[in-house]
């Protein structure tokens, strides 16, 4: 298409006008809290997100923790990442592995309820900014955990604590409770297609 003057004019007119809208909203949001997050969906892209997170508050100075439900089998590259950073971090992989190479409910009940335990002292610790509870909502879907519990858990957490609840298949509830919520979907996917877990993008 063809740059024109005409179109820069128009191009200048909608900005200015939605910097207005923006400048507006940002005016009348002058609050801060802790915010609830979920990250939900079949598509990849969950905990990643997650994990970006976790690294700008890092940036910012903040103490952060980490509990992994499900996953724990093999190693990833966030958590031989972020295990350099032990003061800053507490990174906890608490699970067995993924329900379907388990086979065994009432280990993955007992992990997980280990793991909510360390994830309960987190949230009650006001040092700690943001916490990343990966694949809780698994967790809770299959009724590893007490979802009053949990939800009663993550209100009473410090006032200015961020949480990142991550995994598919989010509960209702859990979702009426978040401030933000993001649901990821599936339009393609190299798995499809024969091809294996990477590092650095799936592992």
């Amino acid at each position: 298409m063809t740059d024109t003057p005409d179109r820069d004019e128009r191009h200048l007119a909608r900005m200015l006008r939605k910097k207005a809208v923006i400048d507006e909203r940002i005016a009348n949001s002058p609050n801060e809290c802790g915010l609830l997050l979920v990250l939900t969906g079949n598509g990849k892209g969950k905990s990643s997100s997650a994990f970006g997170m976790l690294a700008r508050s890092m940036g910012h100075g903040m103490q952060c923790g980490v509990v992994q439900f499900i996953k724990g089998r093999n190693s990833t590259g966030e958590e031989l990442f972020f295990r350099r950073f032990p003061e800053q971090v507490r990174f906890h992989v608490m699970g067995e592995g993924f329900t379907w190479e388990t086979q065994d409910r009432q280990r993955d009940i007992a992990a997980a309820e280990a793991a909510w335990e360390v994830s309960r002292e987190l949230l009650r610790d006001p040092s700690i900014g943001l916490v990343v509870l990966d694949e809780l909502n698994i967790a809770l879907k299959h009724g590893y955990l007490d979802l009053d519990q949990v939800l009663s858990d993550l209100q009473a957490r410090p006032p200015m604590q961020h949480v990142v609840v991550t995994g598919r298949g989010a509960k209702p509830e859990m979702i009426e409770l978040a401030d933000t919520v993001t649901e990821m979907n599936v339009i393609k996917h190299a798995f499809q297609a024969g091809i294996k877990a990477q590092k650095g993008v799936e592992l």
